[in-house]
């Protein structure tokens, strides 16, 4: 037992025991030029699992590319070393005298590095076979006015592999537009394979401000070897401009802002029912498509306005940006009348003579006739009757008033003959009284009255069955004017006579599929059940009314 724990002891003190001891950072090359990339490797003797360096405390005055870890375990003559190492691409801009900050893992420090970078050559670009050349569209800009920066990178040898760095600005939103555009150049008789990229500036705030140029880096084939190359463009100055304070309304700045529309029909004379599909054009040159403002339709009593979905796209024509709404409307009017559409205006800021401007689209007048499908209704008898001047009303009155007093003098003969009716009329409710049963009998035998005749739905089958929605409407608005008797609005009158909420979603839902541009489907069938079950209730209580009346 005594030898066994004597072992133990042994092997456990032939276990050689790690603790990190030591952190050390170190560069691949000091000096370096400015632009050109070099490796920062901090290394630890041990392996650590769940720390790394803060590396963040570089990006003041460094470009930071990616962190890579490697792990070594070294044994050599049964002693064993292990080492973890981080690895960090740095780049500067400028030359001058820098200083890599100490890191520290697992409670270890490591030292500071004292950094010299010089200057660039100035025709060291010229002589290179890769470098980046960048470009603004307006070195001078408004709040929020769009601009375009475009960087070109100039590869002369093959390119094996290589990443190229966004380009940043404080106080502003970089997107890139599109995708990247290859092509070839020739410069000073040498070939270039060219990658363009172009990248939206919106800015948020005024003042001074520099664009930091990309960085490129990457592994090029030059003969039988694999060489590392970077490249850095240059820093872009820019002004923006502050909102001028006497400005109203929403922020719109732009060079140019133009509202376009297209009517179809063209025609300022239309009938009732008749569509009317209007396309807005909003186009705008130096803003994005989030800027530009939404166009809405006045409403307007009679016509009915249904709008379809609002279309924003931007572009890059010529170094601008160009965006442009497009937003269409369905117009159904209603009731016969002149119309006169609004104009529609909208203020923007024009940048070229820093002033406010105005988009405008002229007011337009329209004419609704009546529609030449309806039914003439009945002419309305009374209303003859009443259109009698007073002139004549007055004389036919007066000569009644003669007649009557010239008439004023009973005869005898009068008398005789009213009392020989009077005496006839008592016989005759007599035996009316005593033939009363059998009257009563015959009238239950006699048939009852046929009851008044609905306007028929046949048509509505048979379309509904071809499947042609406009013909459908335009019958059900015939049909509907032979049940109201009203040649404007019928098919509105009908709905709110029967009162059934399914009809009029689906009256709306088959307006909106003529008129409104949607992808929505009326039920053609259940517009026609509906109007069968009204029919049919209605006939029924003619009948048991009739019924009633003959029982």
């Amino acid at each position: 037992m005594v030898m066994r724990l004597f072992c133990c002891l042994l092997l456990l003190c032939a276990i050689p025991s790690f603790a990190a001891t030591k952190l050390q950072a170190s560069v691949d090359k000091n000096p370096v030029l400015a632009g050109e990339f070099f490796m920062l490797n901090i290394s630890v003797d041990d392996n650590v699992k769940g720390e790394q360096p803060d590396t963040s405390v570089l990006l003041k005055d460094f470009v930071v590319g990616p962190t890579s870890l490697s792990t070594r375990t070294n044994i050599i003559n049964g002693s064993i070393n292990k080492q973890t190492t981080w690895s960090v691409k740095l780049m500067t801009r400028t030359e001058g005298q820098y200083t890599i900050p100490s890191f520290t893992v697992s409670g270890l420090s490591s030292q500071p590095i004292d950094l010299t970078v010089t200057k660039r050559a100035a025709n060291a670009d010229n002589n290179n076979d890769i470098f980046v050349k960048t470009s603004l569209s307006s070195n001078s800009l408004y709040v929020q006015e769009a601009g375009v920066y475009t960087l070109k990178l100039y590869l002369a040898k093959e390119l094996l592999d290589g990443s190229l760095s966004t380009p940043s600005m404080e106080d502003a939103q970089l997107t890139q537009l599109g995708k990247q555009i290859e092509s070839y150049e020739l410069v000073d008789g040498k070939r270039y394979l060219v990658i363009t990229r172009e990248y939206l500036i919106q800015p948020q705030k005024s003042g001074p401000y520099t664009i930091a140029a990309p960085v490129f880096q990457g592994r090029v084939q030059q003969n039988y070897r694999q060489l590392e190359v970077s490249a850095i463009g240059e820093d872009q100055q820019i002004e923006i401009k502050p909102i001028p304070s006497d400005y109203k309304g929403a922020w719109l700045p732009s060079e140019l802002v133009n509202l376009g529309e297209e009517w179809q029909p063209s025609d300022d004379t239309i009938e009732v029912g008749t569509p009317i599909t209007r396309t807005i054009t909003l186009t705008a040159l130096g803003v994005t498509k989030e800027q530009l403002p939404d166009i809405e339709m006045p409403t307007i009593n009679g016509i009915r306005s249904y709008p379809d979905q609002k279309e924003n796209n931007n572009a890059v024509r010529n170094g601008r940006v160009v965006s442009q709404q497009t937003a269409s409307y369905a117009l159904l009017p209603q009731i016969p009348g002149t119309y006169t559409l609004p104009e529609i205006k909208l203020p923007w800021f024009n940048t070229k003579i820093n002033r406010i401007s105005f988009a405008t689209l002229p007011a337009r007048t329209i004419t609704v006739t009546p529609s030449s499908t309806v039914v003439n209704p009945p002419v309305n008898t009374e209303q003859s009757i009443d259109n009698t001047p007073v002139d004549e009303t007055i004389a036919d009155a007066n000569t009644s008033i003669q007649m009557q007093t010239a008439h004023s003098y009973t005869p005898l003969w009068l008398i005789a003959v009213a009392v020989l009716g009077y005496i006839l009329w008592i016989g005759t409710v007599i035996f009316y009284w005593f033939t009363r049963s059998n009257i009563n009998t015959i009238e239950k035998v006699k048939p009852l009255p046929t009851p008044r005749s609905q306007p028929s739905l046949k048509k509505l089958l048979n379309i509904q069955k071809a499947g042609d929605v406009k013909a459908f409407y335009n019958e059900l608005n015939n049909y509907a004017v032979q049940i109201t008797k009203q040649d404007t609005g019928a098919i509105d009158e009908l709905c709110r006579r029967i009162n059934n909420s399914q009809l009029s979603t689906e009256v709306i839902k088959l307006q909106a599929q003529l008129y409104g541009n949607k992808a929505t489907n009326s039920d053609l069938g259940a517009i026609i059940k509906i109007l069968e079950s009204e029919q049919a209730q209605a006939s029924n209580s003619q009948q048991t009314v009739l019924k009633d009346l003959y029982s």
